[in-house]
């Protein structure tokens, strides 16, 4: 296939669907042009084309439908392939890359090794803007930059107050000089239709003829014709009003997400040849190194050098509890140092940070349309245009047949233009979707569009990985054993034979003895003896540490000691035994734990009415030990492939399946799944082979992930009714005389703030 090349744009004054609905019609009948994503709510669009396309022309067009354009930097790449998941809304939609290959090894006490690939090797979105193209002054009547300040200072809410105060003066000049007044009342009219017919003839002239502006125009000027000036004049302002309200709501949408950027600091302690200076944080390249005071935030991606911290990482992870981090460990832009100074060595630029990349990943997912959205695209699409025709029918009709008076017929057909107006029904969907992705986002959880979000909604069975999923991922001391030397003497000379190993196992009897503050002594003589143990000399004995088949090569166990040993190894621990002096001293248990939260999290699923399967390839005593401890459903020494072959057995059942594990070894299955599900932390998310990913690794956040699409999908048919139940309403109460103009468009921009505020509810976490 051709190289298709992306162009990713900000896009700013986009309040409401129509916006997007014009923004795309418009490019996507441009030349060259393969396909176009619009996102009102982040404020984004991204344009795919085959390259022949004049860019410049496309920025021009949008330019010229009123709106003000920012370019990404962008990236050519092939045309992937089909995922399992139409996010698009036309042909051609991006979707993310191929599955990584991973190398994992599951054992007795195995242990992930991630091997940390860039999720975003093919997008270039660099932070880079180019300059802003000029705008037509007065074309369009919604802002052109975020609505970051007070309302009445954006130019909409400039707008509105002028129209607003030309139509107070109407009424005063009309109640002094009543001759003049139907003229009083076109002037105040004209202050704010001037602006919105402009902005209704370029979207006609790029193809969409049908817009609301086009509906509000024709309903004004006919409300003049037929002696309705004073309404005409009230309806703009109450049009206007609406935008207003439409464009704070928007704003309070995209703010929720993009208030994750200004927890990273602005600047940055960097250590330069011997000293500390500060510089911009956007600056850090990576490899470099910085300082970080205790009650700072930390200002990149980083792994600390040197110190040992408690970090707050709520920010991030929404984990309330510090997290202890020393030498090694990574520490993630955002969070805060606790007490103590760290050296951190940047990994990540500004632009590729954990917080710049949950914000990315959210915009990018709300360009992808769910199916639900996409229907009701198709819908207005016929929509629109038969309400015109329904209108202009009840214009015409009853005068012609009937004999009615033209000018209630008239008026009452210009009131059912203004309630067809189909914003809060083209909304209610993506600013669900939207307000769901952010509140997701801001708790860990991500997910890579509607698409996503809706298929959520049906899951009734989860598979998940064991180790790195339910289990910490890293085995731990569970048991120590006294058979000759106390439990303390046991585990200090096992910690001076593994002081220096990289082991799992070492490194957990290592992390033992720091928990309980023991002094390790000096070893000597250090010797590895393959697949059996390892001996040295501590302060003038031998030690061996290792298996209980290789100790009892050396001495005798008794029948007792072999059945504690047995007893544990039974319940999937792996069991080393020491050996002091030729003295059978003591042994040590260790096995990969459940998760803190993992009972409780699949207790959450199960309550759900969800079938609950583990799928790991550890061996079967290990795993069914730790599944009869979760009270779960277990398959073990499983390949890649009979994972994914599982999951297409519980498929052919006719259950829909979330396949979920930390995307190491897990490819297969996360790709064949209805959706794939990566735990991971920080940067490592495995984003590319998943659909949707939690970020802090919980169990329990699978089922707040389906809880959250449950409710997202309850307040989408909640918006659906509102926008069409007041609708009903009022065409029925227009048609009876009941009703005129200005319910007509309190129906319309009403409807649209009442279902933006509806969906705003999704962005408060609910417990």
């Amino acid at each position: 296939m051709s190289d298709m090349v992306e162009k990713r744009y900000r896009v700013e004054g986009m309040d409401c669907a129509s916006c997007a609905a014009k923004i795309d019609t418009a490019v996507r009948r441009m030349p060259g042009v393969e396909d176009v994503s619009v996102s009102v709510t982040s404020g984004t669009m991204t344009v795919r084309h085959d390259g022949s396309g004049d860019l410049a022309a496309i920025e021009k067009k949008v330019i010229g439908l009123g709106y003000a354009v920012r370019q990404f930097a962008a990236t050519a790449k092939p045309t992937p392939a089909a995922s399992k998941h139409d996010h698009s809304h036309g042909s051609g939609e991006h979707v993310h890359g191929p599955n990584c290959s991973h190398d994992h090894a599951d054992g007795q006490g195995d242990v992930h090794g991630h091997e940390p690939g860039d999720a975003d090797d093919h997008h270039d979105h660099d932070h880079a803007m180019h300059d802003e193209p000029a705008e037509i002054e007065g074309l369009h009547g919604h802002d052109h930059a975020p609505m970051s300040g007070p309302w009445w200072q954006s130019r909409k809410g400039r707008l509105t107050i002028v129209s607003g105060a030309a139509l107070v003066i109407a009424y005063l000049v009309g109640h002094l000089v009543p001759a003049i007044a139907p003229y009083a009342f076109i002037a105040a009219m004209l202050v704010g239709l001037i602006p919105i017919a402009r902005r209704a003839v370029m979207a006609a002239l790029a193809g969409t003829p049908f817009s609301i502006e086009m509906l509000m125009t024709i309903a004004a000027v006919g409300a003049v014709i037929i002696h309705a000036g004073e309404e005409a004049a009230t309806v703009v302002f109450l049009f206007l009003v609406g935008e207003l309200l439409e464009g704070v709501a928007a704003g309070k949408a995209r703010a929720s997400i993009q208030s994750l950027t200004t927890l990273v600091p602005k600047s940055a302690l960097l250590e330069d040849n011997g000293t500390t200076r500060e510089v911009p944080a956007e600056t850090l390249a990576v490899g470099a190194t910085i300082l970080v005071r205790p009650g700072d935030r930390i200002s990149a991606d980083g792994t600390i050098l040197s110190g040992e911290s408690a970090i707050d990482e709520a920010p991030v992870t929404g984990e309330s509890t510090p997290v202890r981090k020393g030498e090694g460990d990574t520490v993630f832009a955002g969070t805060v140092n606790g007490d103590a100074a760290l050296r951190v060595k940047v990994t990540a630029a500004a632009a590729d940070n954990t917080i710049a990349r949950v914000v990315r990943l959210v915009e990018e997912a709300q360009e992808k349309k769910a199916p639900t959205e996409r229907f009701i695209d198709r819908f207005s699409r016929y929509y629109t245009p038969g309400v015109v025709v329904v209108a202009a029918l009840v214009a015409i009709l009853p005068p012609l047949l009937a004999g009615g008076s033209w000018n209630e017929w008239v008026y009452k057909g210009l009131a059912i233009l203004l309630i067809g107006c189909p914003c809060a029904l083209v909304i209610s969907t993506p600013a669900a979707i939207a307000a769901s992705l952010s509140s997701g986002a801001r708790r860990g959880l991500l997910l890579k569009g509607g698409a996503v979000l809706e298929t959520l909604d049906k899951i009734n069975a989860v598979a998940l990985d064991k180790t790195g999923t339910l289990t910490q991922g890293k085995p731990v001391v569970t048991d120590i054993l006294s058979f000759g030397h106390s439990e303390t003497e046991v585990l200090t000379n096992a910690a001076a034979l593994e002081t220096g190993s990289s082991h799992p196992l070492a490194l957990a009897i290592l992390s033992k003895a720091a928990k309980d503050a023991i002094t390790i002594p000096t070893a000597s003589n250090a010797k590895a003896l393959g697949g059996k143990g390892v001996t040295a000399t501590v302060e003038g004995r031998d030690i061996f540490l290792g298996s209980p088949r290789a100790a009892a090569e050396r001495i005798a166990l008794s029948p007792e000691q072999l059945a504690q040993i047995a007893t544990l190894n039974d319940q999937g621990k792996t069991v080393s035994v020491l050996i002091s002096g030729g003295v059978l001293s003591g042994a040590i248990a260790m096995r990969d734990e459940p998760r803190d939260d993992a009972e409780a999290g699949l207790k959450a699923l199960t309550d759900a009415g969800i079938k609950i399967v583990m799928l790991t390839g550890d061996n079967s005593r290990t795993a069914n030990a730790i599944g009869q401890e979760l009270g779960i459903e277990v398959r073990a020494e499983l390949m890649p492939e009979d994972k994914q072959r599982i999951v297409g057995e519980l498929q052919r059942q006719g259950l829909k399946v979330a396949k979920v594990g930390d995307g190491i070894n897990d490819a297969p299955a996360l790709a064949a799944a209805d959706i794939g599900i990566a735990m991971g932390g920080g940067t490592d998310v495995a984003l590319e082979t998943a659909d949707a990913a939690i970020l802090h690794g919980r169990v329990g956040d699978v089922a707040a992930m389906i809880a959250l699409s449950k409710r997202t999908m309850r307040n989408i048919t909640q918006n659906i009714t509102i926008a069409l139940g007041l609708k009903a309403v009022f065409l029925v109460t227009t048609i009876a005389g009941i009703t005129g103009l200005w319910p007509a468009i309190l129906a319309d921009t009403g409807a649209t703030v009442l279902v933006t505020i509806n969906a705003l509810r999704l962005l408060r976490p609910k417990s």
